[in-house]
């Protein structure tokens, strides 16, 4: 509707209160329904005695306060249909919202019971009412505003007898407008304050909401470590089937090449021989590369083996002993090789040990990971060592770190990584 510079600054407080409402008629319908389940002691006539009467009333309270699961319900669709409030239901701890049913069973003993019985019972019943009577304002209101259109369409000889009626029609209509903006303002209002008092009352407390946060931002975090570590793995398989193979096709010729073309020049052969060694410098770093993204015998074998591999390859004995029924999550199994790939390369660049142990076992739901050497001692998590790293990789799946290192030695590394049962 295209509104002039005059009627604008009139009909502005009027807009928007179409949906408020709506919701409060959403809400009296919902209150009709308590209203009906107090009205059954009397379809039969019901109590005459004031104290069955209290007996009655109070017994459909209750009945009405055993029912708020329900009636909570209906609430939370009513607000968010008629404004887009969502109000959450209450979760349990891990396993998402609440079943009807099981809400319903709890009864008193839960521990939002009270809360919204309070609501159902008192402030959805005072709220329906006022808003009821502001929307009744509004009507009467509107009636009043357009009394001349009323006035108008009676008979001219019922206008003429009436002496003086435009100048009371004129007070009326001013009596209307002031109604119909306080009735607008009245709705308005309640639709906050209802919503205010409803997402305390009927929804989780803010120590629920905290925790479900919580509970969110640990899946999500869940979720990027195990996306990291599958394109991890994506890219580990990408280098071992793409550019090491082509490396290692280079290398196979250069060297047939220096076999075979015996009759070429010296600095030809030299030139070979260089790029010979070259590719074959390549290929180590790109295989220790690719084995630092994520070695494929940790995927294929397990940690057992994956473990023995990096111990084989240590300058110093390396006892590994892996106590697992079964293998655990892909990502925990990837923080486990990490640690204790890392713990040991510090053991050869800074401890000069001369052996070093590393068990791996499952205790209930914790994989519980120890490195510990014979070394001079004396490391620090803060002290550049690749230890810090290896705090925030185990802090990225819940778990825990801790080092003992005094200085003389030993030193041991634990890591406790979450592993469910």
């Amino acid at each position: 509707m295209h509104l002039t510079p005059l009627t604008r600054p009139l009909l502005r407080p009027l807009q928007g209160v179409g949906r408020p409402a709506a919701f409060h008629l959403h809400g009296a319908l919902i209150q009709c329904c308590s209203l009906l389940l107090f009205a059954v002691p009397w379809l039969n006539g019901g109590p005459t005695r004031a104290l069955s009467v209290l007996l009655a009333v109070f017994g459909m309270a209750a009945v009405v306060a055993v029912l708020s699961p329900v009636l909570t319900g209906m609430q939370r669709t009513r607000f968010r249909d008629r404004l887009g409030v969502d109000i959450p239901g209450i979760a349990r701890p891990g396993r998402g919202a609440a079943p009807l049913w099981e809400q319903l069973l709890a009864g008193p003993r839960a521990e939002r019971f009270w809360p919204q019985a309070r609501y159902h019972l008192v402030f959805g019943p005072l709220t329906a009412a006022a808003a009821l009577g502001a929307l009744v304002l509004a009507v009467v209101s509107v009636a009043a505003v357009t009394i001349y259109v009323w006035i108008w369409a009676l008979p001219v000889e019922v206008r003429l007898s009436q002496a003086g009626y435009s100048t009371l029609a004129a007070y009326v209509t001013a009596a209307g407008a002031g109604g119909l903006y306080a009735a607008v303002w009245a709705v308005k209002a309640l639709a906050r304050l209802d919503t205010r008092v409803a997402l305390s009352r009927l929804g989780p407390t803010p120590a629920e909401r905290l925790a479900r946060r919580v509970e969110e931002v640990t899946e999500s975090r869940a979720g990027v470590v195990d996306a990291a570590d599958a394109e991890r793995r994506r890219i580990e398989r990408d280098l071992h089937d793409g550019a090491q193979q082509r490396l290692v096709s280079m290398a196979v010729n250069l060297g047939l090449a220096k076999v075979t073309l015996t009759d070429l020049p010296e600095d030809a052969r030299k030139v070979i021989d260089e790029a010979h060694r070259e590719a074959k410098a390549a290929i180590q770093e790109l295989s220790d590369l690719v084995r630092g993204l994520h070695p494929a015998v940790l995927e294929d074998r397990g940690l057992d083996a994956a473990l023995s591999g990096i111990a084989d390859r240590a300058p110093l004995p390396v006892r590994v002993r892996v106590d697992l029924e079964s293998r655990p999550a892909p990502a925990i199994e990837a923080v486990a090789y990490f640690v204790v790939s890392e713990a040991l390369a510090n053991v050869v660049k800074h401890a000069r040990a001369s052996r070093a142990e590393v068990t791996v076992e499952r205790i209930g739901g914790i994989l519980l990971v120890v490195v510990s050497d014979d070394g001079v001692g004396g490391a620090d998590e803060s002290g550049g060592t690749g230890l810090a790293g290896l705090v925030k990789r185990v802090a990225s799946v819940d778990g825990t770190f801790s080092i003992s290192s005094p200085v003389g030695g030993p030193t041991v590394v634990t890591v406790e990584l979450p592993c469910a049962p």
